[in-house]
């Protein structure tokens, strides 16, 4: 039986080392490529779930554009205004989306980003800017009035919001077109529902006095013809 001469342990124990040590740099390298595995595994997911957000976003707002914007040209006096507004709301809506799609309703919270982002402007001083070019464009979706022609009730009812003040314009628009209750048209406005309630009064009062003797202002419902489908 042969003997190990001098230095055969250590000969025999640092093969054993160098073996057991490539066989913990093949069980790191198997680690590191299922941890680069997984990575891109969740890298993956993440950018599907982004390509669905986007693909939703998408699909909603084009089918909801054409109601933003009669939303919008109700609460404006200015067409360009109204554009900016809605495209103000919908730069929100895309950075909140997420939150914006668990909502319960989701078009309750796009319009009260709407009216908010018309409030905001409001208070910016944005009414003082006057367009002079280009004529006024119609306010899209108003349901007809019999016997009176669409584009003329809408031309009426336009130009009659356009002479209430902003918060009134506001009220009315969130209860009577948005349909929003009076507790959530107070939360959007940050007042209360005897406030909201005072200046849905207010409004309609001073709606049917710019209505004058328009047959619109003598119908037992006003508010109606807000453009309330």
């Amino acid at each position: 039986m042969r003997k190990d001469g001098p230095g055969g342990g250590a000969a025999g124990g640092g093969a054993q080392d160098r073996a057991e040590g490539r066989t913990g740099n093949q069980a790191a390298d198997r680690a590191t490529d299922q941890a680069a595995d997984q990575a891109a595994d969740r890298a993956a997911d993440r950018a599907e779930d982004e390509a669905e957000a986007e693909r939703a976003y998408t699909a909603y707002v084009s089918a909801r554009l054409p109601a933003l914007r009669r939303v919008a040209h109700l609460l404006c006096k200015d067409p360009h205004r109204a554009d900016d507004v809605v495209q103000a709301a919908l730069t929100k809506l895309y950075v909140h989306w997420r939150r914006a799609r668990a909502a319960d309703d989701l078009d309750r919270y796009v319009h009260t980003i709407l009216v908010r982002c018309f409030l905001n402007e409001q208070r910016l001083g944005w009414a003082r800017v006057v367009r002079l070019s280009g004529a006024p464009h119609e306010t899209p979706g108003l349901p007809p009035v019999a016997g009176v022609p669409d584009i003329e009730t809408r031309t009426v009812v336009h130009t009659a919001l356009s002479r209430i003040p902003a918060r009134q314009r506001a009220v009315l628009v969130l209860r009577f077109l948005c349909d929003l209750p009076v507790a959530e048209v107070a939360a959007v406005l940050g007042c209360s529902e005897g406030n909201v309630k005072s200046q849905t009064a207010r409004g309609l009062a001073r709606l049917r006095g710019q209505l004058g003797g328009h047959p619109l202002a003598s119908m037992p419902s006003v508010d109606q013809r807000l453009g309330k489908e």
